[in-house]
């Protein structure tokens, strides 16, 4: 999770490393917590019905949905980069450990069923299954859950460590990286501040050196009038002196 100001990483962003060891023990209890009811009939360790993958309702509510909420709490604490998103994972897998626990006390008063008869011929074995399936499987997700959010109260020197060695890394990438903004544009040379004081303290338009300036004028106005008389008087002048050669016939002939 980054900064929307600056782009940097905010303080809700931690190692990816630091809740991938108790999300993978996490995982691994839930799936256990989840199949064991279904696989455990083919060694013999098992609740009734004694054959393997009978499903009911109670296996489903006291068994499989507490088993897939562990799970889905520890991929959240192995993927997640986000510690509330990780906290999150944490707090289902206590909930689940702690429905493993209670689960089978609390199924008669919801209706939900009995999840069985443990099938052992003496105490130990019966004990073993006990904590197997529900109360010591949910006292250690708890407990696994537990440490977890713990460590996810904090934040840790490493994580202030981590944190600085992703930034560099990120500023370094950056560095590399060519830019491509909008293209510069690039002006004409530059005036000397004196030049440009003495043109404002006059008060007149800067006219570029190269450029080749011709006054207008007006083309009938009385100077074009004056310009153009001496044209026409020569034509005049022409045209009456040569008048007789252009006359048809010509008296000459």
């Amino acid at each position: 999770m980054r900064n929307a100001q600056n782009g940097r990483p905010s303080a809700l962003w931690m190692p990816r490393s630091r809740g991938a060891l108790i999300g993978l023990v996490l995982v691994i209890l839930g799936a256990w917590g989840a199949l064991i009811p279904f696989v455990g009939p083919h060694f013999n360790f098992a609740y009734t019905p004694d054959h393997d993958w009978a499903w009911s309702t109670a296996r489903g509510w006291l068994d499989v949905l507490p088993g897939a909420a562990t799970v889905l709490g520890g991929l959240l604490l192995i993927f997640s980069g986000n510690r509330i998103t990780a906290m999150l994972g944490g707090w289902l897998a206590v909930l689940a450990g702690a429905w493993f626990v209670i689960g089978r006390e609390a199924a008669p008063m919801l209706g939900i069923g009995s999840a069985g008869d443990p099938i052992a011929a003496t105490d130990r074995k019966r004990a073993a299954l006990e904590v197997s399936y529900f109360s010591g499987l949910g006292a250690l997700i708890v407990f696994a859950g537990g440490v977890a959010v713990a460590r996810l109260a904090v934040r840790l020197a490493s994580d202030v460590e981590a944190l600085a060695r992703v930034e560099e890394a990120r500023a370094a990438r950056a560095a590399a990286e060519p830019s491509y903004g909008e293209p510069a544009y690039v002006s004409g040379p530059e005036e000397s501040p004196e030049v440009s004081e003495v043109s404002e303290v006059a008060g007149v338009a800067e006219i570029s050196s190269g450029a080749l300036t011709k006054p207008q004028v007006d083309r009938y106005g009385p100077e074009a009038e004056q310009k153009q008389g001496w044209r026409r008087q020569r034509a005049a002048a022409a045209g009456s002196a040569g008048a007789p050669y252009l006359r048809w016939p010509h008296p000459e002939g």
